[in-house]
C-alpha cells in the first residue's frame, strides 16, 4: 500500500484524483497496475481500479479473477466496485474508506448485495490516515487553485482574492 500511496502522489502532481490500485494474481505478483487517468487521457472510465483490471485481464487472457486481489488507496466507487464483482475477484483491500461515494462499505456495499454472485472479501482502512491526508491535501489545494483561478489577483490588487478558508 505504500508503494501505490507514492503512486497515487504522483497522479495528483499530474493532475489527476490521487487514486492508485494494483491487481496481485494468488502469488502475490503484479498482474496490472494504474493511476487515474480521467484527466490525462480524458477518459471517464480511467479509475486505477480499471486501468489496473484491464491490465490484467490483458495479461492473463482471461477475466475472472476469483484467485486474486486488487489493493486499491481509496474504496471504490459504484462503478468499480461493480466491475470488480463482475470480474469476480477474490479480495479487494482499500486504504481510505469514501463515506460519499464508496460502494464497498461506504455508502452502499455493492458486495454484500444478493446480486452479487461470488464472494468477495473486503477489507479497508490499511494505511487509512496516510490515504487520508494525501488525499484531503490534494483536494484542499485543487479548491485553492479553483478559487484563485476564478477571481485570480489582478497586478497592483493588495486585499486576498477570496474570503480566508
Amino acid at each position: 500500500m505504500e508503494r501505490l500511496l507514492r503512486l497515487a502522489r504522483r497522479a495528483g502532481e499530474l493532475g489527476e484524483v490521487p487514486v492508485a490500485a494494483v491487481v496481485l494474481d494468488g502469488g502475490g505478483r503484479c498482474l496490472g497496475w494504474g493511476t487515474n487517468q480521467r484527466q490525462t487521457q480524458q477518459d471517464p472510465l480511467g479509475h486505477a481500479e480499471l486501468v489496473a483490471l484491464r491490465q490484467a485481464a490483458a495479461l492473463r487472457a482471461d477475466w475472472r479473477f476469483n484467485d486474486s486481489t486488487l489493493l486499491v488507496t481509496l474504496e471504490p466507487c459504484p462503478m468499480c466496485a461493480g466491475a470488480l464483482i463482475q470480474a469476480r475477484m477474490g479480495t479487494v483491500v482499500f486504504a481510505a474508506a469514501d463515506p460519499k461515494r464508496g460502494a464497498l462499505g461506504g455508502c452502499l456495499d455493492l458486495s454484500a448485495d444478493p446480486s452479487a454472485h461470488h464472494p468477495m472479501v473486503v477489507v479497508g482502512g490499511v494505511l487509512e490516515p496516510e490515504a487520508q491526508a494525501l488525499l484531503e491535501g490534494w483536494f484542499r489545494r485543487r479548491r485553492r487553485q479553483q478559487r484563485l483561478d476564478r477571481f485570480g489577483v489582478r497586478p497592483g490588487k493588495t486585499e486576498a482574492p477570496f474570503p480566508a478558508d
